[in-house]
């Protein structure tokens, strides 16, 4: 596992239905990487959770990764 998108994109894989129809765009800037991370529509109430508690789980493991890297990561769900 070397990067951070390819764990973004490996742990929402295997929380949702459709793994095939998961994008994941990454953004990259000077201080702060953008992962867009766009599921089936039906996979969308799994990724984000009972009261976002998944996409905050999510968002957590990647900002400790990214502490490492030295670059603040914002993980967007878009539709």
């Amino acid at each position: 596992m070397n990067s951070t998108r390819d764990l973004l994109e490996q742990l929402v894989k295997s929380i949702v239905d459709k793994p095939e129809n998961v994008e994941i765009k990454e953004i990259p800037g000077e201080k702060v990487v953008i992962y867009e991370v766009k599921v089936d529509r039906e996979d969308l109430g799994k990724i984000i959770g009972k009261q976002g508690r998944t996409a905050k789980a999510i968002r957590t493991i990647l900002a400790a990764i990214s502490l490492k890297r030295g670059k603040k990561v914002v993980v967007e769900i878009i539709e």
